[in-house]
């Protein structure tokens, strides 16, 4: 029965394929199909405890059993670095896809400018003492090495269904007004900006609080990678998993 292979970041650079269709045997789980490449890919099997493995767009453990046309995606860490909800359509003011909700919240991913002032007036609501902006810029080293530009690629729909759920969890924890969460794609170049957190609210100390919580979410758990870009060369960005997801997949 065919399936679809997804591969992102380093995981591409090392198959040389970002996506193929494939058979596989009825019966057969991610698992299997992970060390079936990993085989032809030596790589990929010494990478293995910190990759992490999507069926059909969500999570899901080495023993799940696929089925016919099902869509497989392998997951390297995201860099310390689609489908709208509830059937909307997609609508594009941000040059790209986006979420947003009844209650205001707003997550998008685009390849234009972000435009956080934009975010910030849109956010606000008259009951509202306090709106945080945080932005994420290209900033021109890495470690004393001269940085010229990044790329940033996602795994489109996954990242933007994860955006909304962790802007929604952030939205219920904290006593906030909205959320909004852009994270940018493609070329970037120094000082601008690749992600823009927004959170209003009445006080001032949970929309911090909510704006922080959104940003270290997003870097952990999200399916979202930088590509570096030096004099003397390119490498895609070291980053790690949140814990928990490496952990919801081994159990």
């Amino acid at each position: 029965m065919p399936v679809r292979v997804l591969f992102f970041g380093v995981l591409q650079e090392i198959t040389g394929i970002r996506s193929e269709e494939i058979e596989i045997a009825p019966g057969a789980t991610l698992g299997g199909l992970f060390e079936r490449y990993a085989e032809r890919f030596e790589t990929l099997r010494e990478s293995r405890s910190s990759i992490l493995l999507a069926r059909n767009r969500e999570f899901a453990k080495a023993d799940t059993e696929l089925e016919d046309n099902d869509e497989v995606a392998f997951l390297p860490p995201v860099s310390g670095g689609s489908d709208p909800a509830q059937g909307e359509a997609p609508r594009e003011p941000f040059g790209g896809t986006e979420i947003r909700e009844e209650a205001g919240h707003l997550f998008a991913l685009t390849r234009q400018a972000i435009e956080s002032a934009r975010l910030a007036r849109e956010m606000q609501r008259p009951e509202d003492g306090a709106v945080i902006v945080f932005e994420g810029v290209v900033r021109n080293n890495t470690k004393g090495r001269r940085t010229q530009y990044l790329e940033y690629e996602c795994y489109e729909p996954m990242a933007l269904a994860g955006m909304a759920a962790i802007g929604r969890e952030i939205a219920a924890q904290y006593a906030v007004g909205r959320v909004a969460m852009v994270h940018r794609l493609g070329r970037l170049e120094i000082g601008e900006a690749s992600v823009a957190i927004v959170v209003s609210a009445p006080h001032r100390k949970p929309a911090f609080d909510a704006a922080l919580e959104g940003i270290n979410r997003l870097k952990r758990e999200v399916p979202i990678w930088k590509k570096e870009y030096f004099e003397d060369g390119a490498l895609w960005v070291d980053g790690e998993w949140d814990d928990r997801l490496l952990a919801g997949q081994r159990e």
